[in-house]
């Protein structure tokens, strides 16, 4: 994991060229496949690391111009758009096998579920 966090400039200049955007993307896509792998290992400070490294990467990536997108660049864009859907999918089921047990263990409804009422904690009255 380190590779695709390590290549990660948060002080690079505005893409102007396809190379550099096409780079941009294969850093997205490793740091990607990174986080597919911290997720699978339950490893947060690694998850976290690839959070920050994304959040730079669009950054970056919100500086290019659309015209730059190329053939190359949109099957780039594609991987990463589908291999970042999983990993959601991912972050969302282990954030309901938590809930699950958290509310396994309270013997309580979930504590933050949209349009769910407020959840006691403690003893009805």
């Amino acid at each position: 994991m380190a590779h695709a966090l390590a290549s990660v400039d948060t002080n690079a200049a505005p893409i102007t060229q396809s190379l550099q955007l096409r780079d941009t993307l294969r850093q997205m896509l490793a740091v990607l496949e990174d986080e597919r792998h911290a997720l699978a290992g339950l490893e947060i400070d690694a998850i976290m690391a690839c959070a920050v490294s994304k959040d730079s990467l669009c950054g970056r990536l919100d500086t290019t111009d659309h015209a730059l997108v190329d053939e190359e660049c949109r099957g780039l864009l594609d991987a990463a758009r589908r291999l970042n859907e999983a990993n959601r999918r991912v972050r969302n089921l282990i954030a309901a096998n938590v809930a699950a047990r958290l509310d396994a263990m309270t013997g309580q409804p979930a504590l933050y579920r949209a349009n769910a009422a407020p959840a006691r904690i403690g003893l009805v009255r």
